[in-house]
Order: C-alpha cells, then structure tokens, then sequence
C-alpha cells in the first residue's frame, strides 16, 4: 500500500512536453516575473488547473494580491474587490472559485446564492473583516439611532447583512454622499474613513479596524524608497496609515493605482500595498521598474496552485451562508453595485 507521501507523489502533476506547450504561452507573457527554473513547477499545475475548469464549468476568480503564478496562470476574471464583485453577480458557469481571502468568497456567494463557491483554504482570512462583528454593528446602531451604516466589502457576510449599503476603496466617497445623510457610520477601516472624511462634508462616525498589511507601512518607509531611488514615484492605498498617504505621489484604490500607472507611465514606481500587486502589473508594464515593498499578506498566500487544483478535484471548500443573512447582506452589496453601474 502507498503511504501518504507515495500517493502524494503519485498525484503531483509533472512537468512534460505536452505541458510544456500547453503553458508556453503563458510563460511567454511572465517570464520577466517568474524565474525559468520555477516554471516547471507551477506548469503542470496550471495545465491541470485550466482543463479541470473546463470540465467542472467553473470560473476561477483572483484578487490582485494573488501570485502572479495564479493571476496570470489559472485565473479567468482578475481586479480589486469591486470588479470581482461584479464578475460574481454575471457569471453564469456552475462553481466559482474565489483566489483570495474568504469574505470575498462569501460576497460571491452572497451573489450567487444557487451556484456552488468554493475558496481553496478555509484559513484565508482577513484581520479587517475579523476587526468588526455584527453584533457591533448592532450596538452602533443603538447608539446612532438613524444614522445610515456604510460597511467595506473587506468585511464578513453578517456584518454586510446589518449595513444599509456597502462600498470599495474605488467607490467609498461616492457611495457615502448618495444617502444625502448629514453624517454616517462607516465601517471597519479607521484610515479609509479618514481618507474619505477628508474628501466630503458628510460626518463619518469611524471604526478603528485596520488592514495588517497596510498599517504596517510608515512614513519613513517612503522617505526610504525616495533616498535609495532616484525619481521614484509612490502610490499608497488608502487603507495605510495617513502620515503614509500624505507622503505619497498618488492615493488611490487598487484598480486607481493600476490606472494612474498606465496612464502617466514613470519610469520608476513603487506601490505601498500589498507585494504581490506588483508582480501582476509589472507583467502589463515591462517597461517600469517596479520597486517591491513586499509587504505580503499571510491570508491571501494562503491560496496555492496545488490548493487549487485540490479544491476542485474533490469541490472543497464550499461557502455557505445562512440564507436570511444572505438576502440581507445581498441588499447591501447589490445597492452598491446598481450606483456604481449607474455613474459608469
């Protein structure tokens, strides 16, 4: 009999020439990011991977702070959290795979209610999701009796069901002033609301969660990147700490970064967010030298080509949600999504 190291050997897919060619052209396009002696394997993972979707009619979704061996590799639909949020509520294949942490697995699933979502690791999670409970939102709302609550997406399905709309880094300002409230409750993240606090009139009562990637990054580090390189240009997320943001060239949501970038074309550019991000755009801008800060975060790594591959050989691990809080958080998520259609 196999042991389990034998069997696991047994089922590891080799790198051949058939996959090889299978994968060529993707090798092609991220060669200049992924070292050749790597390529042979994460191949037969990615060769795998593509002909299982096909077969499972499953659609592979990916955030940015996915390696670039599963953004460019194996992902069908790839962007920030909204563009994802989108993609879930249109697509129309049987499984989805959600490549990040699991509130976004849980929001695909929150739009998609009868097809199966599957996230590969159950541990990949989120420090600012678990930074805020329902509960707490409960008590905040007894607190401000009739103050409208706008919660981020980076939070979990019973905290969206307890909020009256939901919003994105790219949409928070434009979401907070359509209630024409004088005053919100925005929650988890303490510096996106401050950030969108310094972009509009409304009042925002914050919640000091905070992104353990992101609050990580300081001032000084800026300072650093300046000295060490000449010319460099900054971009910082908003969900770094504000002393980050006032130091940098550009502050902007995921997708905003990656825009701005193609748009002004530096020559030199470092992005104060997660590493991995700047793998996936050094593919589209060979040209741009990008400064790594490498800053990962431990959930999103939680996500591999062979915890893939597992997840939809044996369908694990399926998201499933109560259906009450669903319809609830639904509500939340699909007002969001029917503004920002709107002003597109």
């Amino acid at each position: 009999m196999n042991t389990t190291a034998e069997q696991d050997r047994a089922d590891t897919p080799v790198f051949d020439a058939r996959v090889e060619r299978e994968t060529a052209a993707i090798y092609e396009r991220v060669k200049h990011i992924i070292p050749a002696i790597e390529w042979p394997v994460h191949a037969p993972y990615i060769a795998s991977i593509n002909a299982l979707k096909a077969e499972k009619r499953a659609i592979l979704l990916a955030h940015n702070y996915q390696t670039p061996e599963i953004f460019h590799g194996v992902a069908d639909i790839t962007g920030d959290s909204l563009a994802l949020a989108r993609a879930a509520a249109k697509t129309d294949t049987d499984v989805i795979v959600l490549c990040g942490v699991h509130f976004m697995a849980e929001t695909a699933k929150i739009l998609n209610p009868s097809k199966t979502v599957l996230i590969p690791d159950l541990e990949a999670g989120c420090s600012l999701a678990s930074s805020i409970t329902a509960e707490d939102v409960r008590l905040l709302r007894e607190r401000y009796p009739g103050v409208p609550v706008v919660t981020y997406v980076n939070t979990y399905a019973a905290v969206k069901a307890e909020s009256d709309v939901c919003c994105t880094s790219a949409n928070a300002v434009q979401v907070v002033e359509s209630l024409g409230a004088d005053r919100v409750i925005f929650l988890p993240d303490e510096y996106l609301g401050r950030h969108v606090a310094a972009r509009t009139k409304v009042e925002m009562i914050l919640w000091k969660g905070h992104c353990e990637v992101h609050e990580r990054f300081t001032a000084e580090d800026i300072r650093s990147y300046r000295q060490r390189f000449d010319g460099i240009f900054v971009l910082a997320h908003p969900e770094c700490p504000p002393e980050v943001l006032a130091e940098a060239d550009f502050v902007g949501s995921t997708s905003g970064m990656i825009k701005h970038v193609g748009e002004i074309r530096p020559k030199r550019v470092v992005m104060i967010t997660e590493c991995s991000m700047s793998d996936n755009v050094a593919v589209e801008y060979p040209d741009i030298e990008f400064v790594r800060p490498c800053n990962l975060c431990p959930h999103m790594k939680r996500i591999t080509l062979p915890g893939v591959l597992h997840s939809l050989q044996s369908m694990q691990y399926t998201v499933e949600l109560d259906p009450d809080v669903g319809a609830r958080a639904r509500r939340a998520v699909q007002r969001m999504l029917d503004l920002t259609s709107r002003s597109n």
